[in-house]
């Protein structure tokens, strides 16, 4: 990987790493909550050694990406991380790349692709099913109860625990998400790095609670938020990856998906694979991105 380089949009500076520059083709990999770029360090090098630019961008909140301005409201809503990745491909003058993303990194490119027809050659989405952002959607008893921290943050004691307690709360969610045993304490320890931005909780909080209607949006992104809800058809080929064993966005919550897309759709399951496909299965979630984005 290159050293880390700085994309200039119209409101972030963000960060990414970068392999294999000359790449014929680009893939942009977006990482999730609670992640880094660093999530990718196994994924990467395989796509660079198929032919890739391999792009990996920090989204806002996380560390080394920073905001320009202190006076920027510092939004977590996902209509701004789609936003935010369609300035990061045009700063860099990226041509119809692979769009990669895990958890928010997965709502940030489809979200990307709803705003703008075209955009990807492709779109890979791990551990979350499209068509899953609107507040009002029905969701089963059990998948209410994987979203516990999502109402825990609407709370002023959840607040306090994001705000204070960062790491062993996003820690908690890497302990219960997944099979036991599925990563070191290094492994950790480097993810969290990127939860030392001053905005990292800013971000976080106010993602959760806008995405259920407890905190209005900043304005600047009511024209996106129009256009997303409800979720557009989407015409790029998209690929998900969903493990059976994922505890935070049930597998089933990525069923039934087909009607929200108008070519190419694929979805498999990963068995005993938890919310981290990624991290627990590298091999095997390199090997389906290569095969999928051979062909449209």
């Amino acid at each position: 990987m290159s050293d880390r380089k700085f994309a200039v949009t119209s409101r972030l500076e963000i960060a990414y790493g970068e392999w294999n520059p000359a790449g014929a083709r680009t893939a942009v990999l977006l990482h999730g909550w609670p992640d880094s770029p660093a999530c990718w360090n196994a994924i990467a090098p395989v796509l660079a050694d198929g032919g890739y630019r391999v792009l990996t961008p920090a989204l806002r909140g996380f560390g080394p990406t920073r905001f320009r301005d202190a006076e920027t409201p510092r939004s977590g809503q996902l209509s701004a991380l789609g936003r935010d990745l369609l300035e990061f491909i045009d700063v860099l003058g990226l041509e119809n790349p692979v769009l990669v993303g895990h958890d928010w990194g997965a709502r940030a490119a489809a979200n990307a692709c709803g705003l703008r027809k075209g955009v990807a050659s492709h779109l890979v989405m791990l551990s979350v099913g499209y068509g899953t952002n609107d507040p009002l959607q029905p969701i089963s008893l059990q998948q209410a109860r994987n979203y516990w921290y999502h109402w825990y943050m609407t709370t002023s004691r959840g607040e306090r625990v994001v705000r204070g307690e960062r790491n062993a709360f996003a820690r908690q969610m890497w302990d219960t998400w997944s099979p036991a045993g599925w990563y070191s304490d290094e492994t950790f320890d480097e993810a969290a790095k990127a939860f030392e931005s001053e905005d990292w909780a800013d971000i976080v909080l106010h993602s959760y609670r806008h995405r259920w209607g407890f905190a209005e949006g900043d304005p600047a992104y009511a024209n996106d938020e129009a256009r997303l809800h409800p979720a557009p058809r989407l015409t790029v080929p998209t690929l998900t990856l969903h493990g059976t064993a994922d505890t935070c966005n049930h597998p089933d919550s990525s069923k039934g998906r087909e009607s929200f897309f108008q070519g190419r759709y694929e979805r498999h399951l990963l068995e005993g694979v938890g919310h981290f496909p990624q991290r627990e299965a590298p091999a095997l979630v390199s090997e389906e991105i290569l095969r999928f984005c051979q062909t449209r």
